[in-house]
């Protein structure tokens, strides 16, 4: 809920019941409303006195928020209250009234209405259903007409895509989606689209699958493209473990193929079940993450070189051509300890060693320490695989890039924030974008790129960059629901340049869900609680992010985020500590040199605070107290306060 005036000053209550009662008359406005009915929709529970004291308060307190400028607006009798003149804009009314018919209304109406007020009342929480229900009624049938006047399929889709992320159960437009791929040659995006439909009418409605028109559609595609796909190579199959990314077959362009081996022993049989159950456990988590296919593992004795246990020499089978990289490892005993050394090489390259990590942990439950040790070890190697691949690819041909490629390409632009080279990123990721315009991944991570650009101050319209990184945003997460890693960008996305930390968390929870070991996913989801106000939660999330994956590209960012997290909990010589890694990491990154500075202030460090300054400013020139105030995610007002307050005895104006 958000109440400003002309000059952009916030009138918003302070307490949630009277800015239910705000709300109530505005979506009202202009008929007035009995004062008995608002007190049986706010205190439905208290008896009838001290629901009409309560009311009064709510009305001082509105009025007073209102104040003498916007008070006229407020009209208040005996018997009633109303919300009407001039001046006054609603914008769930103006919805509601709208006679046009554009596109760009329909992103007015994806948002959950007044998602901040939920559980103050049940009178209020059925009259709060009754009011979503008419303004989604209302964004339906502008989708529905748009969609039934869209003649293009190109047209058709984008139609389709904002009326879904209205209403993601709508089969008709669903099918929409599904034709007007199928028009414009891309097959597989319509059988995509396809099985997506199904997932989401499954999980919501109980498994119901789609309609026999949706049916009979998918049909004809699917024998159309059987008719167009050119006969099957003869070759041994492989089974994939959730194939996933772009393409699940191999081929140009297909996700990376890992195979786990067997992890091998030394010691007693304890090892052995402990060695089994983590080769599983690394396979499953190294499923979860959409880019990458795990190839099930195969027993060393099927290899076609032989593993040597006397000489201790492995012999790696360079020429399977059903894997790019192989996971290989020992576990050794000794008592009351347990060391894991695995190590991932490049079966393309000769069997070039990419990683190796030790892992020791004390003897305990082996469940336990076998969901611990897989955990890690998983974590560990999502980001050194992307950091591998991004080098081969900076390392190849220059054209004639496939998509995934393109993206592997631009990541490193992405991670070391210099100006140029993160530009050219930008241009790699929507070059990637266009080579396939049905990825989730590529939409992800340019949303995540505008939300940079605008972070670091970079951007001539931040405003346009925001809707840009929103659109891009929300479009990822509709492609693919089960992407875990296009579901938390969305959702930094979300929480950080949309201001709307409780739905950001929502989206983390769930990329938590579909992958517990993205480590991205956890440091995000801190970043929303403490955009929240629960500091707490956010630095055990964040300090969660760090021992999954301590070696991350990131680790810049993740430091970043302690500054901030510190600083909001007083802790400033824990923030400054952080800071100084964070800026060691990446000196390029001007967001940690604000909450750094910050941290400063309150710690009245002087010449420190003025180096920082110094450089900060030399990042974003201009860069100014006003503009931090302006662009801070933070809900609570003391949040934002204690950000401005380091900054400004910190030396900034």
């Amino acid at each position: 809920m958000v109440v400003s005036d002309t000059r952009g000053r916030s009138l918003l209550p302070r307490t949630r019941k009277t800015r239910a009662l705000l709300a109530i008359l505005a979506m009202s406005s202009p008929r007035p409303v009995l004062r008995a009915h608002l007190a049986s929709l706010l205190w439905s529970r208290r008896e009838q006195e001290q629901a009409r004291a309560s009311l009064r308060q709510g009305v001082r307190e509105l009025q007073d928020c209102l104040g003498p400028d916007w008070n006229h607006l407020f009209i208040a009798d005996r018997h009633h209250l109303s919300l009407r003149g001039p001046g006054l804009s609603i914008d769930t009314v103006e919805l509601a009234d709208s006679v046009a018919i554009a596109i760009d209304l329909l992103d007015k109406f994806k948002d959950r209405l007044l998602d901040d007020l939920d559980g103050l009342d049940p009178a209020f929480d059925t009259w709060l259903a009754d009011a979503r229900a008419r303004l989604n009624r209302r964004g339906l049938a502008i989708g529905e007409s748009i969609l039934a006047a869209s003649d293009a399929p190109s047209a058709t889709l984008e139609a389709a895509e904002r009326l879904l992320a209205i209403h993601h159960l709508h089969e008709g437009a669903w099918r929409a989606m599904i034709r007007s791929h199928a028009e414009l040659g891309n097959l597989d995006a319509a059988i995509g689209c396809y099985d997506r439909c199904c997932g989401v009418l499954a999980e919501a409605l109980d498994g119901r699958r789609p309609s026999p028109e949706t049916e009979d559609l998918i049909s004809r595609i699917r024998a159309q493209a059987a008719a167009a796909s050119p006969p099957p190579a003869v070759e041994e199959p492989v089974a994939v473990i959730n194939g996933g990314g772009w393409r699940s077959q191999r081929g140009e362009g297909s996700s990376v193929r890992v195979r786990v081996a067997p992890l091998r022993t030394f010691g007693d049989h304890q090892n052995e079940s402990l060695a089994v159950g983590l080769t599983e456990e690394i396979s499953a988590g190294l499923s979860r993450f959409r880019w990458i296919s795990c190839v099930p593992a195969m027993s060393w004795r099927d290899a076609p070189v032989p593993y040597d246990p006397g000489s201790g020499a492995l012999g790696y089978p360079w020429d399977m051509p059903e894997a790019d990289l192989m996971l290989d490892g020992t576990v050794q005993h000794a008592p009351g300890r347990v060391r894991v050394i695995v190590r991932l090489v490049d079966l393309r390259a000769g069997g070039e060693i990419v990683w190796a990590g030790r892992f020791d942990r004390e003897m305990s439950d082996p469940l336990a320490l076998q969901d611990e040790l897989g955990a890690s070890i998983v974590a560990r190697i999502d980001p050194e695989l992307l950091r591998h691949e991004a080098r081969r690819m900076n390392l190849a041909q220059q054209t004639g890039m496939t998509a995934p490629e393109l993206l592997l390409r631009a990541l490193p632009g992405v991670y070391r924030m210099e100006w140029q080279g993160f530009v050219a990123a930008g241009r790699l990721l929507e070059a990637s974008l266009r080579a396939d315009p049905s990825s989730s991944v590529a939409h992800g991570w340019l949303a995540y790129w505008n939300l940079l650009y605008v972070g670091q101050g970079w951007a001539s319209d931040p405003a346009a960059c925001i809707a840009e990184a929103g659109r891009l945003a929300e479009r990822a997460v509709m492609l693919d629901p089960g992407d875990a890693r296009a579901l938390t960008l969305a959702g930094h996305v979300r929480g950080y340049l949309g201001r709307r930390p409780a739905e950001a968390i929502a989206l983390h929870e769930r990329a938590i869900a579909l992958n517990p070991n993205l480590a991205m996913a956890w440091c995000f989801s801190g970043f929303a609680y403490s955009y929240l106000g629960d500091h707490e939660e956010a630095l055990r999330r964040i300090d969660h992010a760090i021992r999954l994956s301590p070696a991350d590209p990131h680790m810049f960012f993740f430091d970043m985020a302690l500054v901030i997290v510190h600083l909001m909990r007083g802790d400033y010589g824990a923030a400054i500590d952080a800071g100084r890694r964070a800026v060691e990491l990446n000196p390029l990154f001007s967001s940690t040199y604000k909450s750094y500075l910050a941290a400063l202030g309150w710690q009245g460090l002087t010449r420190e605070a003025q180096e920082v300054r110094d450089r900060l400013l030399a990042l974003e020139p201009g860069f100014s107290l006003q503009q931090a105030v302006e662009r801070s995610p933070f809900s609570r007002p003391e949040d934002v306060d204690r950000y401005a307050e380091g900054l400004r005895r910190a030396g900034l104006t």
